[in-house]
């Protein structure tokens, strides 16, 4: 059973998920334990200051966890919330989603 969002969580997660770089972090993470912001750098080309706001952003929303070890920071992907996200949005749009 998914959780229930509160309206302000479901739209954080909304405008986590309309940045097209924020969805590639996403990508990258999901098949992944968990991933440190360095190898992230490595396969975005953008700076490591950009990442790590985008990373910020991602886990206001929920969608990612961050494990901390001594200099560096382990982020993990949360399906459950996106999950969570999507049943909100099918239960949002009613019968027009089956």
């Amino acid at each position: 059973m998914t959780k229930r969002l509160t309206p302000d969580a479901f739209f954080r997660i909304a405008k986590a998920l309309s940045d097209p770089r924020r969805c590639e972090i996403l990508e990258s993470l999901a098949p992944e334990q968990e991933m440190c912001c360095m190898h992230l750098c490595a396969r975005l080309p953008v700076t490591q200051a950009t990442i790590s706001h985008h990373l910020k952003e991602l886990a206001v929303a929920g969608l990612v966890t961050i494990r901390r070890q001594g200099q560096f920071a382990f982020y993990k992907f949360c399906p459950e919330i996106l999950e969570s996200y999507f049943a909100e949005l099918k239960r949002r749009l009613g019968g027009a989603c089956k």
